[in-house]
């Protein structure tokens, strides 16, 4: 059984503990990594703070940054197809879509390679007698808590712009799926930062999470999780006063008009909700539709939902599983909750007859009031909800505490675009789910938190500006 273990202060380092990692198709455990502790999240933080103080991150011309950030893109492509089998085992996701999963963290770092010799400050007019200008320098210690759900691309979605910045960077790695980061960080080591820019950790997130969140050497937090840990963890920031970016949970939703182009609405909602088993933030969990053409759409959809393959993830099935026994059961407890509630289960609503923790396709019919058109499921699992005309249907949309991604789907261009003007989120996609790109900027408001991830706007979250102003002294 293969060992894997953390890196921190340029070195591979195991740990007295360890933690199993079950492949979610098997039940099995299949490896085990070192387990962190808090002497590790230490060294961790006192290596990235060697880093920081040597200047070898800042005082390079940026695009030394640039070369390093090129070469990580081109280790991260040679281990693809290794880092995405054992993404796949580890987390349950289909083979294909860890295989994109590594190509999108290269293509992280391909897009932040061309920004770091970017980052430029302004001058700013203050009359004859000052020259003053500003500079945008970085925040120092970056503290990354990354998710299980993609683990590799949501890695160096927020390690590439940190980076780039001239930040150095300690990892909290989850206890599930952590091992495709390993992968990762492997590959980047090839690039040659310099000792201490990059630091992985494996740990309880209850121990050295919250140890490396409440240390007093991190400047700055950057979490992708659900809204209870991220409440927390903000709670904690509070305390120092340590800037966050927060990209938190969503219950989004899909307005479908009576124009809509069905066969384009139905490749959406495939995407939108049964990619990664539904395991995504952004997934379009809620689907409304007008009135009148909702009996048919609603017919689709559940046709839709039941020719879908289900399987391990090394078959590339359609459908794989989900990525914990825990999620599962708590997937089919807010199913039943929903039945219980009087919520139509049009198909799906119980796991599959198969080994591992898979889920069956489920869509159901509910009113916007319940609670499983209110709460994120994470899981394959869409709510559908009829609406009689637009002001109802934003109604419904913006009815949620969460505000991360929407879209509208129909034929008539002012309709859909003035709609999407007056849905709350972070980022509307018209006629197509996940319609953006690493070039656009994601994140939420309201539960769904805040700070942008992605696009050029991203690594404005990982600088602070410094203003100087000189006063000029004159000869008479």
């Amino acid at each position: 059984m293969q060992h894997y273990l953390n890196y921190f202060d340029g070195q591979w380092r195991d740990a007295s503990r360890q933690l199993a990692v079950i492949n979610p198709a098997t039940d099995k455990v299949f490896a085990t990594v070192a387990q962190a502790s808090i002497e590790d999240a230490d060294a961790a933080m006192a290596a990235a703070r060697r880093c920081v103080n040597s200047g070898a991150l800042t005082d390079v011309r940026p695009a030394q940054r640039t070369a390093w950030l090129l070469k990580a893109a081109e280790a991260i492509r040679e281990i693809t197809e290794e880092g995405a089998l054992i993404l796949c085992r580890e987390n349950g996701k289909n083979l294909q879509t860890a295989r994109e999963e590594f190509d999108e963290a290269a293509r992280y770092f391909e897009y932040y390679a061309g920004m770091a010799d970017k980052i430029e400050g302004i001058s700013v007019p203050l009359g004859k007698d000052y020259i003053d200008f500003t500079q945008y320098i970085p925040m120092g210690i970056s503290v990354q808590i990354v998710p299980w759900n993609f683990p590799v691309s949501i890695c160096a979605r927020s390690l590439a712009p940190a980076l780039a910045a001239g930040n150095a960077v300690v990892i909290k790695s989850p206890e599930v799926s952590p091992l495709g980061m390993v992968l990762l960080i492997k590959a980047i080591e090839k690039a040659g930062f310099p000792q201490g820019a990059v630091n992985l950790l494996c740990g309880k997130g209850s121990e050295v999470g919250t140890h490396l969140v409440t240390h007093q050497e991190t400047n700055q937090i950057v979490f992708t999780g659900s809204v209870p840990t991220g409440q927390r963890i903000l709670k904690d920031a509070a305390a120092r006063a340590t800037p966050s970016v927060m990209e938190l949970g969503g219950k989004s939703a899909a307005i479908a008009f009576a124009d809509v182009n069905l066969e384009q609405l139905l490749q959406s909602v495939k995407v939108g909700i049964f990619y990664n088993s539904g395991q995504v933030c952004s997934a379009m969990s809620r689907l409304l539709v007008q009135r009148s053409r909702y009996e048919e759409v609603k017919a689709a959809v559940v046709n839709l939902a039941e020719s879908l393959t289900i399987g391990i993830g090394e078959s590339n099935a359609e459908l794989t599983p989900v990525v914990s026994k825990d999620q599962q059961q708590q997937i089919l407890t807010m199913i039943e909750k929903a039945r219980q509630e009087g919520a139509n289960i049009l198909t799906g609503g119980k796991a599959a007859d198969l080994d591992g923790y898979f889920v069956l396709p489920t869509i159901i019919e509910a009113t916007a009031n319940m609670s499983i058109a209110q709460e994120e499921v994470f899981g394959p699992v869409q709510v559908i909800i009829p609406f009689e005309d637009e002001d109802e249907a934003v109604a419904i949309a913006n009815g949620t505490d969460f505000g991360l991604v929407a879209g509208v789907f129909g034929e008539n261009l002012n309709q859909t675009l003035r709609v999407a003007n007056r849905l709350i989120a972070g980022q509307v996609f018209i006629n197509e789910w996940f319609a953006g790109g690493i070039e656009t900027p994601f994140g939420g408001v309201g539960l769904s938190g805040f700070g942008r991830e992605k696009g050029q706007e991203a690594i404005y979250s990982y600088v602070q500006t410094r203003n100087i102003g000189i006063r000029l002294q004159h000869h008479a």
